[in-house]
This record gives structure tokens, sequence and C-alpha cells, in this order.
């Protein structure tokens, strides 16, 4: 990825990815659309969120509509530049890197949590050794949603410490290998961010390199995406890109930067990805020209096809929800919310971000952005 993040220790994740380069943002002239910038305005009042960013992709074309402060309470605009947190809109992005390593046969979408972590891992209950990347990729695979508080706060600990992600995310995996699945594998969903955790840590043994560097160089660079990182955008001490909010004891809004922006780096197949509206449309126009069975060079259409289809229960195939024919998803750590809709076959998508956690019904919305003339 670009900005230097993870560039001498991926370790420091948490550290690294306040250290966002502010130049490329500062050139970047995407306008800001002047009736998708009126309808954020609409929303960032409706809604009580600090600003809010709205993208509207019709037939190859990208709008981008911005509106609200970067920190509430200071006078420091988003632009349509901006960086905004994904958050697991990250799930599809880690399983079109597996879509990526098995066409070149590096990995399999069958190879078990045996195959790749048993050498690794002490010990692993028997009820996950069959478990592959297509049961932890569609939560099918009996993970728990989530490990428990207290090895969150001690992987945040050990993220901003250094220690080596590799090494991170095969003792969360470790953690909950160690017991029995909560249900049989294959038979029920169930969404859990452990089991991306356990598929990144299951890539990383499997090629000897970090899912940060694997997602970079298999997905981003081929794709064009250079405005992206991990964890929350934009450094601590300065407000150069929008800062997540969370409510505060009071009733009011606190707005978030450093360590404490987001999740901890172990979970990031998961979900702790940043990037700019623009470079994420250039990923949704390759699933988008996928899901319509145009020749790509990316991958081919067997992986597309593998990438947006239930491979055990409809609903939910790898890192996309399923509706009639629209690929949905969406994504928040608590003080950045994403949500994402594309229609392969009309060649149409809409994208609403904001820097506040917020669960009013998008459907509407969503209606609005893809109408928009």
């Amino acid at each position: 990825m670009r900005h230097g993040i993870f560039a001498q220790s991926l370790g420091r994740a948490v550290a690294a990815s306040a250290a966002l380069l502010l130049g490329s943002a500062a050139l970047a002239q995407t306008p800001n659309d002047t009736a998708l910038a009126d309808l954020a305005e609409t929303t960032q009042d409706g809604w009580d969120v600090p600003a809010v960013g709205l993208m509207q992709m019709r037939d190859g074309q990208v709008r981008i509509g911005v509106y609200g402060l970067r920190e509430t309470g200071e006078d420091v605009p988003v632009t349509p530049d901006d960086m905004w947190h994904i958050g697991s809109n990250t799930k599809s992005m880690t399983a079109t890197l597996v879509a990526r390593l098995a066409e070149r046969g590096l990995v399999s979408w069958d190879d078990t949590i045996e195959d790749l972590l048993g050498a690794h891992i002490a010990t692993i209950d028997p009820g996950y050794h069959d478990v592959t990347f297509r049961h932890l990729l569609s939560h099918h695979s009996g993970a728990p949603a989530n490990i428990g508080m207290f090895h969150m706060m001690r992987f945040k600990v050990e993220g901003a410490d250094g220690r080596p992600m590799p090494e991170q995310r095969l003792d969360f995996a470790g953690h909950i290998l160690g017991s029995a699945p909560e249900t049989e594998p294959g038979t029920e969903f169930v969404y859990s961010n452990v089991g991306y955790v356990i598929a990144g840590a299951m890539l990383e043994q499997a090629l000897g390199e970090p899912w940060e560097v694997l997602i970079e160089r298999e997905v981003m660079t081929p794709l064009g995406i250079d405005e992206f990182g991990f964890g929350a955008p934009g450094s601590q001490d300065q407000i150069d890109q929008p800062r997540g909010h969370r409510d505060g004891l009071l009733g009011n809004l606190v707005a978030m930067a450093g360590p404490d922006a987001d999740n901890p780096p172990v979970l990031g197949p998961a979900g702790t990805m940043h990037m700019s509206l623009a470079d994420y449309a250039l990923y949704l126009q390759a699933h988008m020209d996928g899901g319509r069975g145009v020749d790509t060079e990316f991958l081919s259409q067997d992986s597309w096809d593998i990438l947006h289809n239930a491979p055990f229960e409809a609903g939910y195939s790898m890192g996309w929800g399923l509706g009639t024919d629209e690929l949905q998803h969406s994504g928040s750590n608590t003080m950045w919310i994403m949500h994402t809709v594309i229609v392969p076959e009309q060649q149409i998508g809409a994208v609403i971000v904001m820097n506040r956690a917020r669960t009013d019904h998008a459907g509407p919305l969503f209606r609005q952005v893809v109408s928009m003339d």
C-alpha cells in the first residue's frame, strides 16, 4: 500500500496508520458533485452526523458528493478526496485476495484449517479440521462472531507495541480453534469476524507474508488503488482526514484519533481498511464487470462466480450479502459506517459513508443516490 504504512514494521499498524501522506490528497481534484453534495447536506442534518459522503456509479461513470466536517466542532470540511473507514466492506477484499491466489495455485478454496495451520497451532479441535476458505468466508465455519473483550484489549496493546501481524493472527486463531465450533460447519450462517481473521492467518502461513502485504500486491496495486491504508484514516495530531465519532457520556459527540479510533489491527482481514471513495469505486467496478460476465484480466469468470454466489445457504457469498440481483454489504467499527450496494447487470451502484455510526434505514437514501441525474 501507499504512504509508507507497514514499510518499516507491519506490527506497528496502528501507529503507522497515523502517518498517512497528506500531499497526494491535497493535489487530487475530484469534483464535489453539486446534486450529491446537496443530498449529503440534507442527510447530514437529518441523521445528525458530522459528515456524509455519497457515491453514485452508473455505466462506468462515478460521481462523488460530500458535506460536513472532518471533526465535529472544528471548521475543517470534508473533501471528495478524503479517505473513509470502510469497516467490514474489507471482507470481500479478503475473499478477492483468496481468489487471486487460488488462480495461481498458491492456495485452494478447499484448503482446510488443518492443512494450513495444523503445523503451527498445537491444538486444533477436530471439529475445525475440515473447515475451508469457503466455510470461513461465507460465515459457515462454526466459529463465533467475535473474540472476547479481554483478548481484544490484549491484541490492541500488542498491535500498538509492534508484534508482527502473522504472529498475532496465529495467536488469535489458536485461541479460537482450541475449542469446538459453536455450530456444525457448513450448516448454519453465523456472521463471524473471527472467521476472516483465521482465513487471514491461513493465507499468511501459506504465503509467508502478512495479509497487509498480500492485499496490496494482489488486489490494490493491480486495480490501480493507491489511496488506502489500515486503521483509522489520518494522523492523531492533525485533522488531515475525517475522524470517526462516538457518543460521549453526556450525549455529546467525541472525535476519535490514534490507536483508539479503530479495532485492533489483528482484525485487518475482517475490516480495518480505509480508502478514498474514488479508489473504492475502482474496486467496485471490477466486481460489477466480473458480475456481468465482462472478460477481465484481474480474475477469471469462474472466480467471479465463486465470489458472487453462496456456497452454502442463500443470502451470503464471499464477503457479499446477496439480494435479488445486487451485491451489498455494510461495515462499521462503531465510529464510522459505510453501506455499499452494486447491481452488476445494470451497471449501477451506490455508497453511503458517515463518520459516525448511525443505524437508520438506508434503503430510501440508496434509491435517491442511484436515481440522481
